[in-house]
């Protein structure tokens, strides 16, 4: 449906009136509506007529937030990927993946293929990990029973025995690896981001080749994101979430 074709002044239409402005026929364009409809983006009013409804709504909003949030966190990610010399990402857990906000890119030529606004599976995410293992139990269960664990090298945790005991892990730790786990060749370690109220609300990771990793520098690694974290902690300090 070419919404652009339509003048913004009018707020609601009717299937004639759509199929008239539109150029499709009746059926069309009650079909269009009726799938619309289910997805919430479009909503009937009482008049029978049709308007857009909440979900646009709700998506423009989360653009704004996110474009806000990247522009807060720019400089500090900025920072940290100067010290740390990798590639730094800032992501977050949204229906059980991950959803990354904003990146730094690696000055050292190390190019991930990981954007702004792209998706991660839990398992094969070193933040994924991290906020799955800090989040309630039944959040923890509905991913397990939702979810199917994909492989994407022959380090990736398959077994939701083995994640669950890596959840443990981490909790214990504070911090989370990607051991070549969706990429060989590719590390990744992730620390947590905190609201004012002490709870998790996003992940901060740097990753970077195994080559040039080194496991014995993880306590270096963390100590950077830390100043990146507090950072960003301060500058987000009125969210309560970010999901």
């Amino acid at each position: 449906m070419y919404w652009k074709l339509l003048p913004m002044k009018k707020v609601s239409w009717g299937v004639r009136e759509l199929a008239a402005k539109t150029g499709y026929n009746k059926s069309t364009v009650y079909r269009l509506l009726s799938t619309l409809v289910s997805l919430n983006v479009v909503q009937q009013n009482d008049n029978e007529k049709y308007q857009l409804g909440s979900k646009l709504f709700e998506l423009g909003n989360r653009v704004s937030i996110y474009k806000s949030l990247k522009n807060l966190t720019n400089e500090p990610m900025r920072k940290v990927a100067l010290e740390i010399q990798e590639t730094v990402l800032l992501g977050i857990l949204r229906e059980h993946e991950v959803f990354h906000i904003n990146k730094a890119d690696s000055l050292q030529g190390l190019k991930i293929s990981t954007s702004v606004g792209s998706y991660a599976p839990v398992n094969g995410s070193a933040i994924g990990k991290l906020l799955l293992a800090f989040c309630l139990p039944e959040i923890q269960d509905a991913f397990f029973n939702s979810t199917k664990l994909q492989s994407f090298t022959n380090n990736t945790i398959t077994a939701s025995s083995k994640l669950k005991k890596e959840f443990t892990q981490i909790q214990q730790q504070g911090y989370a690896l990607d051991l070549e786990e969706s990429e060989l060749g590719l590390v990744c370690i992730a620390i947590p981001i905190y609201n004012k109220k002490g709870k998790i609300i996003a992940g901060i990771s740097a990753s970077g080749p195994s080559s040039r990793f080194k496991m014995k520098n993880v306590a270096r690694y963390i100590e950077i994101l830390q100043k990146g974290a507090t950072e960003i902690e301060k500058k987000l300090d009125n969210i309560d979430r970010l999901s």
